[in-house]
C-alpha cells in the first residue's frame, strides 16, 4: 500500500509530506485548491508522461517521492528481483509487509526528467511497469474509457482471470495470420520466389566455396603485414641487438661496467646494496630481451611465394565482398542471412508444406480462442448478476446489466465481440453503454463496474478522482458505503465534493490554498474530528457557517457506518 508521498516544488506546492493509512481515505477542499495535484504528482512517480510547466515558478526542479509497503509474494517483488533492484526493510511494523519500495521522479524546469527505484537510476518505462502493480487510478475520464469496446473486453477478461489466455490468443492469431498472408503471397508470386531461391543458391554456393571466417581474415591481415615488411623487421631487429648487446659500447657492456664498479664500492659502503639489486635485475631483463630479439630475427620469413599466396587470398575475399556490395567483415553474417532466407523459401517451395503450417497454426488459435470463449461465457453471467445487484443499490431500481458476446470472424481478440449493455429501468431494453443518456447514470454504472471488478484485482491501492460527479442525494450516501466496503479490501483514496461520501471516510485529508510572498501555494493536511465537522459543514453549503450546519455535519459523521 501507499505509505508516504513527498512533493517538492511541484506546480503550486512548495513542500508536502503526506503519510497514508490503510482503509478508506477521503480528500476534500475548495474548488481550485489543488486536489488533483496530488494525483498528478503520484502519477508522475508511477511513470506517467511528464509535461512542461510542472515545476513551481522560480524553482530549478520538481521532486516527487512515493514509498510503498509490499506484502509477502507481491508481484512487484518478483519484478524487482527480475530487474536486479534491491528492496528495503518495511517502514511500518506490520507482519504482513515484507519490504518497502521507493519511487522517485525528478523533473527539471527545462523539461528533462530522471527516475529512480530504491535509489537506483531507472527508466520512465520501468517506473510505469512497476507502477501497474501498485496503484489503480480512476478519474472522470475512466467513465468514458469504459465506453470503448476494447476497455469493456479488458474488464471482462481481467475479472475472469483470462488476461493471460487473451494474450495467448492474440499471439496465436498473429502467428496464423502471418502464415496466411505468406501463403497468399507465395501463390501470387511463385515464379519470383523460385528465381530468388535459385539466385540465393548460387550466391551461398560461392560464399561456401570461399570458406571464409573472421578469424582467418584477422590472421591473414597479420601475416600479410609481417611478410610484406620482413626485410625491415630483420634490419630493425639486428639494429636493436647491436645497441643492446653486440656493439662495442652496447647497453649491456656499459651496464656491466657500472655493475662491476658498484660492487667494488659496496665492499667499502654496504648501503649501496639497495641500488645494486635493481641494477642486477635490470641486467638480467636486458639479457632476456637480447635473446628474444635474436630468436625473432632468425624466425622472420622472407618468403615471396607465401606473400603472393596471402595477397591472392586477400584479393579473392575483397572481390567477393565488392560483388555483393558489403564489407569483408559482414560476409559471414550475409551468408547466414541468405541461408535463413533459403530455408524459408525452400519451405515455401515444398508443395503443401506452408498450407499445412497455416492449418496447424489456425487449429492452435481456434483451440485457445474456444477456451477463452468458454471462460468469457461463464464469467459474463456472474459479472452481470453482481453489477445488476449493485445498480439496485445505486438507485437504478429495476435496472439490468448485460454482457453481450456476439460471434465474430476470428480476430486477435477472439471469436466474439464483448459489449456492455445497460437497461436503466425495468421494462427498458438493454442498450449499449455509450448510449446511456445521463452523466449521473454513467457515473453510477461505471462505479458499480469498478467496485465489482475490484474484488478480483491484485493492485493494493485504488484512487478515485471525482468519479462521483453527477451523483447526489441518497445515492451519494450509497456510493460512500460502496467505497467504504472497498476500503476493507484495499487501500482506497477518494477525491470528492460530496459531503455524504466524505463522511464515510476512515481518514480525512483537506486541501487548502494560501498566499505567501506573493505566491499561491497549496497544502494538504489530515483533519482531526473537530476539523472534520467544519469541513463537512462547509461541503454541505450555505453562505454562512451556522451551528445548524455543524450539527448536521456531526450527525452525518456519527451515522457513518464504519466498515
Amino acid at each position: 500500500m501507499l505509505l508516504n508521498l513527498s512533493i517538492r516544488d511541484f506546480v503550486i506546492v512548495d513542500h508536502l509530506d503526506l503519510d497514508f493509512k490503510a482503509g478508506f481515505t477521503v480528500l476534500t477542499g475548495e474548488t481550485g485548491a489543488g486536489k488533483s495535484i496530488l494525483i498528478d504528482a503520484l502519477s508522475l512517480a508511477l511513470g506517467a508522461r511528464g509535461e512542461g510547466g510542472v515545476t513551481r515558478a522560480g524553482s530549478e526542479k520538481a521532486e516527487i517521492n512515493a514509498s510503498f509497503a509490499l506484502k509477502q509474494n507481491h508481484e512487484a517483488i518478483a519484478w524487482l528481483a527480475e530487474h536486479e533492484l534491491t528492496l528495503d526493510e518495511p517502514g511500518i511494523s506490520a507482519p504482513d509487509y515484507a519490504s518497502e519500495l521507493l519511487l522517485r521522479r525528478v523533473i527539471y524546469a527545462d523539461g528533462r526528467s530522471r527516475a529512480f527505484i530504491n535509489g537506483t537510476p531507472a527508466t520512465i518505462t520501468q517506473l510505469k511497469e512497476i507502477g501497474e502493480y501498485l496503484v489503480d487510478i480512476y478519474s472522470q475520464n475512466a467513465h468514458h474509457s469504459l465506453l470503448k469496446l476494447a476497455a469493456q473486453r479488458q474488464v471482462l477478461d481481467e475479472y475472469a482471470g483470462l488476461a493471460d489466455i487473451a494474450a495467448a490468443v492474440s499471439d496465436k492469431y498473429r502467428a496464423w495470420h502471418r502464415l496466411h498472408l505468406m501463403r497468399q503471397e507465395v501463390e501470387k508470386h511463385a515464379a519470383a520466389f523460385a528465381d530468388e531461391l535459385a539466385e540465393l543458391r548460387d550466391n551461398t554456393r560461392e560464399l561456401a566455396q570461399l570458406d571464409f571466417s573472421l578469424e582467418e581474415w584477422e590472421s591473414l591481415q597479420q601475416e600479410h603485414a609481417r611478410l610484406s615488411n620482413g626485410a625491415s623487421l630483420i634490419a630493425s631487429g639486428e639494429a636493436c641487438m647491436e645497441l643492446l648487446s653486440e656493439g662495442e659500447l652496447s647497453a649491456l657492456t656499459l651496464l656491466s661496467q657500472v655493475q662491476h664498479k658498484l660492487q667494488n664500492m659496496q665492499a667499502v659502503d654496504a648501503s649501496l646494496t639497495e641500488v645494486i639489486e635493481p641494477l642486477d635485475s635490470g641486467v638480467i631483463q636486458l639479457q632476456e630481451v637480447s635473446r628474444f630479439l635474436n630468436r625473432y630475427v632468425q624466425r622472420v620469413d622472407l618468403d615471396p611465394a607465401r606473400l603472393s599466396e596471402v595477397d591472392a587470398r586477400i584479393q579473392a575475399v575483397h572481390t567477393v565482398a565488392r560483388k555483393h556490395r558489403t564489407r569483408v567483415e559482414d560476409l559471414p553474417a550475409l551468408l547466414a542471412t541468405w541461408q535463413a532466407r533459403m530455408d524459408e523459401l525452400a519451405a515455401v517451395a515444398d508443395d503443401g508444406a506452408l498450407a499445412r503450417q497455416e492449418a496447424e497454426a489456425l487449429a492452435q488459435y481456434t483451440a485457445q480462442a474456444q477456451t477463452l470463449s468458454a471462460g468469457r461465457q461463464k464469467s459474463a453471467r456472474v459479472l452481470e448478476e453482481k453489477i445488476t445487484a449493485e445498480m439496485q443499490r445505486l438507485s437504478l431500481s429495476g435496472g439490468r446489466f448485460v454482457v453481450e458476446l456476439s460471434p465474430q470472424t476470428a480476430s486477435a481478440n477472439g471469436l466474439e465481440q464483448v459489449e456492455f449493455l445497460v437497461a436503466g429501468h425495468a421494462g427498458v431494453p438493454p442498450r449499449s453503454l455509450n448510449k446511456v443518456a445521463s452523466g449521473g447514470e454513467l457515473s453510477r454504472i461505471s462505479l458499480a463496474i469498478r467496485v465489482v471488478t475490484a474484488e478480483q484485482g491484485v493492485v493494493p491501492t485504488m484512487i478515485f478522482d471525482e468519479v462521483d460527479v453527477g451523483i447526489g442525494g441518497g445515492v451519494a450516501e450509497v456510493v460512500g458505503n460502496l467505497l467504504g466496503q472497498l476500503g476493507t479490501q484495499r487501500q482506497v483514496l477518494v477525491i470528492t465534493h460530496l459531503p455524504q461520501v466524505a463522511a464515510k471516510g476512515q481518514h480525512h485529508l483537506r486541501v487548502t490554498k494560501t498566499q505567501a510572498n506573493a505566491q499561491t501555494l497549496s497544502t494538504i493536511a489530515p483533519l482531526s474530528e473537530t476539523d472534520r465537522v467544519e469541513e463537512i459543514a462547509r461541503m454541505l453549503g450555505g453562505i454562512e457557517m451556522t451551528e445548524t450546519t455543524r450539527q448536521h455535519a456531526r450527525e452525518m459523521l456519527l451515522m457513518t457506518t464504519r466498515f
